[in-house]
């Protein structure tokens, strides 16, 4: 019965980050130590293989695992922000303090900005992995501080 509860829990994951039935899902920055359950829950969820780097559709959602030490994020996330529709999400995915490859959430609220993306939440999305949500800010709400 405890694979119920696990099946449970991959559901709820992929509802967390906002994913639903039929959405198209890039991945960025895949490498060996990405979460496979996350990955898996992702694809169930919305039906469909991930996109790799390479496609050029139109996607709802990018995962983007990213580590200290990956290269400039501003320049990823714009990248990553391309192919969004206009409700599009990039969820930067980064391990957990304690974790190789840490990311300072201070990083990450720098860099949305100057690639044009507004911060509005993080959850935890595994034990070693923490994601936070990056949108375009509506026209309205956008100003300079």
């Amino acid at each position: 019965m405890v694979a119920a509860t696990g099946d449970a829990d991959k559901s709820d994951l992929a509802g967390k980050l906002g994913i639903e039935p039929g959405m198209i899902v890039q991945e960025l920055g895949w490498d060996s130590d990405v979460d496979e359950e996350v990955r898996s829950a992702v694809e169930e969820r919305c039906g469909e293989d991930l996109l790799d780097e390479d496609a050029q559709e139109v996607v709802d959602v990018v995962l983007l695992w990213w580590r200290d030490g990956d290269g400039d994020l501003v320049d990823t996330l714009v990248d990553a922000r391309t192919p969004l529709t206009d409700t599009g999400v990039v969820w930067v995915l980064t391990p957990k303090t304690g974790n190789d490859g840490h990311v300072e959430p201070s990083d990450i609220a720098e860099a949305a900005p100057t690639a044009g993306l507004s911060q509005t939440s993080n959850i935890s999305v595994s034990e070693a992995w923490v994601g936070t949500r990056l949108v375009a800010p509506k026209a309205s709400a956008q100003r300079r501080r």
